[in-house]
């Protein structure tokens, strides 16, 4: 972030409050084709902007120190869309991970991904796999890509893991409990998302993460993903700051 950033952004109610931050930020990235619409413009238009508010949200959460960022960036579902989009979004992700795995690295950014990654294309599980071994050492940011993801399908693969345990005599059905089951997730090792955020004013999870947010924060924003900006991302992260936290015991502040 530059100087003149810093000196305009706003203060945080949690840094303000000496409260936490949140170390795990999920998005859901809607609105990029009603963005377009809007402006009379082809769709891709908006995923390319779309990309572009990736790169802005990388740079926030990294200026703010938040250790995971997890964006939605194609769902199990959108393999429904037209074919030309999809082959538009998968060429976007391709120009994503060369142009821009360089610089995540240089900064010290892990990337993971999560998502079913059996019946992809060839040459798309390639570059996932690189963007993953060339930044597995890194200790900034863990960028999330949620690619090829339902939270119910992920679910789904993790019982069925567990089902095979049980069968070869590995676990006994008794012994299954949260841990267990979080322990078989793709995100086995990531902390659960304590705020999630939405853009284009939609108010649904959308699949996302279905097991891991039970007790997210969760703030809808009206603007389209393409218009997610530092001033954007920094009001979310502020109104997180204000919520009182139970999961679903007594408030601290009624103690």
């Amino acid at each position: 972030m530059s100087g003149e950033a810093k000196r305009t952004a706003p203060d945080l109610a949690c840094r303000n409050a000496g409260e936490g931050m949140p170390a795990h930020v999920a998005i859901i990235m809607d609105g990029n084709g009603r963005w377009a619409a809007q402006r009379g413009l082809p769709r891709f238009e908006g995923h390319r902007r779309g990309v572009e508010a990736i790169r802005r949200a990388v740079r926030t959460a990294t200026d703010l120190g938040i250790r995971y960022l997890t964006v939605y960036s194609f769902s199990a579902e959108n393999w429904r869309r037209p074919a030309q989009e999809v082959s538009d979004l998968m060429g976007l992700l391709k120009r994503f991970v060369r142009h821009d795995l360089a610089e995540l690295h240089a900064n010290n950014i892990r990337v993971r991904i999560i998502g079913e990654r059996e019946g992809l294309a060839s040459d798309i599980r390639l570059l996932l796999d690189e963007a993953e071994q060339l930044t597995r050492s890194n200790t900034g940011l863990s960028l999330v890509i949620a690619f090829n993801y339902g939270g119910r399908q992920e679910i789904v693969s993790a019982m069925r893991a567990l089902a095979r345990r049980v069968k070869e005599g590995g676990l006994d059905p008794d012994d299954i409990d949260m841990d267990t089951v979080g322990a078989a997730l793709d995100t086995h090792d990531i902390p659960d998302p304590d705020l999630v955020i939405r853009t284009s004013g939609e108010q649904r999870v959308s699949n996302f993460l279905t097991w891991q947010t039970a007790y997210s924060e969760f703030v809808f924003l009206p603007c389209y993903w393409p218009d997610f900006d530092e001033t954007t991302f920094r009001s979310a992260i502020d109104e997180y700051c204000r919520r009182d936290r139970r999961f679903g015991g007594l408030s601290a502040r009624a103690v």
